[in-house]
């Protein structure tokens, strides 16, 4: 085929799509007639519900505007607040002692597991007694023998003393036959005390637990050959168990006065890092440093705890809250009424007509994990809102509801319902 024909038949082909094409978008009226008018009455209904809800929603129509904003309310309550200062503190053992044997020897048995409780008194090791039980047998026999010899310098003695009256004994003897039996009573002395001592190194073989405590990691397996510079085993006492902690200098005088002049000791809490929970609640505290941190401007302070469930361990890090005073007929709100703005916190606190106004208040201090302590602003039983302060401003008209109270669903308004009519009617008669 030539390349006169291709074009033709390409042109052909153009002027064909293009007719129909043509032919689809201009249909007869008569065919499209009625979908034309029905569009540009739903176009009017549409204009004309746009404006009447436009109408709905404006400033002083019939709309949800001037509809009252469902809040949450709670009263202002009057309770003994307690005041407490907050610090990270760090947990000491009362007692922490490193065992090392007092006499060299091969160690023969460990009779502790690594992380038991032990008891004072208990034998937790025991290292070769024999060279020690027989220096010590030794030290017993010598002390034997020199008494059987003062025995009998005594005997000697009384004998010659009776001869002493009659002239058959000198005087001078005597005196000798005294000095022997006070040589050897001087002798068997010196004797108990060499069995003493060898009693006692040989007591020593046996390793004995000092305290109440807890066993750390070993470092000497039986058969090894230890001195008195080896060291066995760290004993930790956790029961009762210490918190070290520091304040700023300013609480200093705080701390001494309810320290000095309390009737009861000031109470102590641990909590865990998060403050979540406590982890005990035995603690009182049982000394404030005597001196001031110049670099950091802090006092030191140790807390004494019972820990019965052995909850604080050794070098652990808590938070620690120390009770100082308690605030008789404290005003307290839930903490997530307080609002903050740019002169300061504030509340929404509710009027007698159903409004709302801005509170300022002053916090003092928090109470527990969920209210906050007021100084200033607001009185006993005034109802501050907790939940939909956001939709709020001076003057909203609100509905208040108790905690977990859900309001009532909206009811439709005449508006509503006329146009549910209209398109209902509608849709009738295109049926």
């Amino acid at each position: 085929m030539s390349r006169f024909w291709k074009i033709a038949l390409i042109v052909i082909a153009v002027l064909v799509v293009g007719g129909v094409a043509f032919r689809l978008l201009h249909k007869p009226e008569a065919a499209g007639g009625y979908g034309h008018h029905r569009g540009s009455g739903s176009a009017k209904s549409g204009q004309g519900s746009g404006q009447a809800d436009q109408g709905q929603n404006q400033p002083g129509g019939n709309g949800q505007d001037n509809a009252p904003v469902p809040v949450t309310v709670e009263p202002t309550t009057k309770q003994n607040v307690p005041v407490y200062l907050t610090a990270l503190g760090t947990v000491t053992a009362l007692n922490n002692v490193t065992i090392n044997p007092q006499v060299a020897g091969q160690m023969w048995t460990i009779n502790y597991k690594e992380g038991q409780a032990v008891k004072k008194g208990d034998v937790i090791a025991q290292i070769d007694p024999r060279t020690f039980q027989a220096a010590y047998d030794q030290a017993e026999a010598k002390q034997k023998q020199d008494e059987a010899s003062l025995a009998t310098a005594i005997s000697t003695q009384d004998r010659n003393q009776k001869l002493v009256a009659n002239g058959y004994v000198a005087a001078l003897d005597m005196d000798t036959f005294r000095n022997n039996v006070a040589q050897l009573r001087a002798t068997v002395v010196a004797d108990q005390a060499s069995a003493r001592s060898a009693k006692v190194q040989l007591d020593f073989t046996k390793i004995i637990s000092p305290i109440d405590g807890v066993a750390g990691i070993r470092n000497v397996d039986p058969g090894n050959v230890v001195t008195t510079t080896t060291s066995i085993v760290t004993l930790t006492q956790i029961q009762p168990i210490y918190v070290i902690f520091s304040l700023p200098e300013q609480n200093l005088e705080t701390v001494r006065d309810a320290f000095q002049n309390g009737a009861t000791k000031l109470e102590v809490i641990a909590l865990d890092r998060t403050d979540a929970h406590p982890l005990d609640t035995t603690g009182f505290l049982q000394v404030i440093d005597n001196q001031i941190d110049t670099t950091t401007g802090t006092f030191k302070l140790r807390a004494q705890f019972d820990n019965p469930k052995s909850t604080l361990w050794q070098g652990q890090f808590v938070n620690v809250q120390l009770r100082v005073r308690t605030v008789a007929g404290g005003l307290v709100i839930p903490a997530q009424a307080v609002q903050r703005g740019p002169d300061g916190d504030f509340v929404y606190k509710l009027q007698s007509d159903q409004t709302v106004a801005m509170q300022p208040v002053s916090v003092t201090g928090e109470v527990g994990d969920s209210h906050v302590m007021i100084s200033t602003g607001l009185a006993e039983g005034d109802q501050v809102v907790t939940e939909g302060q956001f939709r709020l401003k001076p003057g909203s008209k609100v509905q208040a509801l108790k905690p977990g109270e859900v309001p009532a669903a909206p009811a439709a308004s005449d508006a509503d319902k006329k146009k549910w009519k209209q398109g209902g009617s509608r849709r009738g008669s295109g049926s």
